[in-house]
Formats: C-alpha cells, sequence, structure tokens
C-alpha cells in the first residue's frame, strides 16, 4: 500500500446506525511543521459514549494502520493536556496554524 496516496484514512464507530466515535489519519493538520508526517486528527466521541474506552480504541486502530505504511511516529495538535499522555503521546513543541492559533503538538511511537 502506498502511504502517499493512501491518506487521509477516516474511521467511526458506529452504534445503531449512528456515529458515535471518530478520527482520521492525515498527513498535516493545518499546522505549521510540515515536516511531520501523519497526523491523528479529528478524535471526537459522542459525550454519553465517553468513558468506555472508544477513544484508546481508534488510537490503537490508527497506529495499527501506520505500522502497515511504516510509520514510526504520529503526530496531533491539540490543546489538551494530561489527555493524550495517557495513549504514550509526548509534547514536542507548540505548531501554529494559518490562522494564527497556536497548538501543542504530541508525537507518538508506532510500536
Amino acid at each position: 500500500m502506498d502511504s502517499q496516496n493512501s491518506i487521509p484514512l477516516w474511521y467511526l464507530i458506529v452504534d445503531e446506525g449512528k456515529i458515535i466515535a471518530g478520527c482520521g489519519l492525515i498527513s498535516n493538520d493545518f499546522i505549521s511543521r510540515m515536516d511531520l508526517y501523519p497526523w491523528l486528527c479529528a478524535l471526537y466521541v459522542e459525550e454519553e459514549f465517553r468513558q468506555q474506552g472508544l477513544a484508546r480504541l481508534l488510537i490503537e486502530v490508527v497506529k495499527e494502520e501506520c505500522k502497515t505504511f511504516s510509520f514510526k511516529k504520529l503526530y496531533l495538535a491539540t490543546d489538551f493536556i494530561d489527555f493524550y499522555e495517557q495513549f504514550d503521546f509526548h509534547y514536542l513543541a507548540d505548531g501554529y496554524h494559518p490562522w494564527g492559533d497556536k497548538s501543542r503538538i504530541y508525537e507518538g511511537n508506532i510500536n
């Protein structure tokens, strides 16, 4: 599989025909660090389905997908502190969006 032609990818969890959680694997998350690749983006779990491990499941699926492309790292941009650390991400640096906002960049190893 050619990673350049296969991204973006989107992952959804559906319950009774309704999307309850999802995320994406993309080449850049509108952030100033074009040298970093690929990015986990738009991780979201509907409020009533939180605290059930769905975020962890999505992150694990994305990391497994990254292995098929031989990626060694996965990045994400967020303003959350102390959330992604539980999924083996660590703060790397700040990045800037084209509209001027700043976000924290996290890096995770693909094992």
